[in-house]
């Protein structure tokens, strides 16, 4: 083989390798991506996991001013990132009907409204704690050196009172609970007493005529005593 013909067969081995070796690279980077994409797909399923439950806000990752639109996108988001379809967690379902909970929630203005009033109660309450006005801002200097910070304390003191707020909505439950048997019981035994009244009407029907029979003899009786002669002595 000539000198020529070598080198050409070379130049040519070189571009073929040159040529795999950008697509074997690629395949390393997709496979690399999808990796870490699964990664990070289980991280945020264990995030909404460990979220606290009674703060949908938490769950969402969202702050408590975010418009109903940013929740619904935030929401929309996350639910395509954590699906049981797209995610190999085995809690992935789990995670998904929490996330979805907690969109729920926020979407009902009812619900939302009440959360909102035990975060501003919990914000006055911080805001007190540290001697500050109810009108101060976040941007305000003074709640920047805080520690933990403002942030942080505000999570903190809104899942105190989120909590003393469920204990109580759970207490009222268990006490109605509680009078609803009791009143089941009160009706239950109204309809037993009405029964057993019945029943002792009923027997005293049923025993009349043994009774009006008995009394009969009985004056009957009594009559032929009277009407019986006295005895002769003789």
């Amino acid at each position: 083989m000539s000198t020529e013909a070598s080198s050409s067969s070379a130049s040519a081995a070189n571009t073929r390798s040159e040529v795999a070796r950008p697509a074997a690279d690629e395949d390393i980077e997709k496979l690399l991506s999808r990796e870490a994409s699964a990664f990070q797909r289980e991280i945020e399923v264990e995030r909404i996991l460990k979220a606290f439950k009674l703060n949908p806000y938490d769950i969402l990752d969202v702050n408590e001013t975010a418009t109903t639109e940013e929740i619904k996108r935030r929401y929309r988001q996350l639910s395509l990132f954590i699906h049981p379809d797209k995610t190999p967690h085995v809690r992935a379902p789990d995670a998904f009907d929490i996330l979805k909970k907690a969109e729920s929630d926020l979407s009902d203005a009812k619900v939302r409204e009440e959360l909102d009033a035990v975060i501003k109660q919990a914000r006055l309450l911080v805001l007190k704690s540290h001697g500050l006005p109810s009108a101060t801002t976040d941007d305000d200097p003074k709640l920047k050196d805080l520690q933990p910070p403002f942030k942080v304390q505000l999570r903190e003191k809104s899942k105190d009172l989120l909590i003393e707020e469920e204990v109580r909505r759970r207490k009222a439950i268990k006490m109605n609970l509680a009078n609803e048997g009791l009143e089941a019981r009160k009706k239950e035994e109204e309809v037993i007493s009405k029964k057993r009244k019945v029943e002792e009407e009923k027997a005293w029907e049923d025993g009349r005529e043994q009774r009006v029979g008995s009394w009969r003899n009985f004056s009957n009786a009594k009559k032929k005593k009277k009407t019986k002669g006295p005895a002769l002595l003789g």
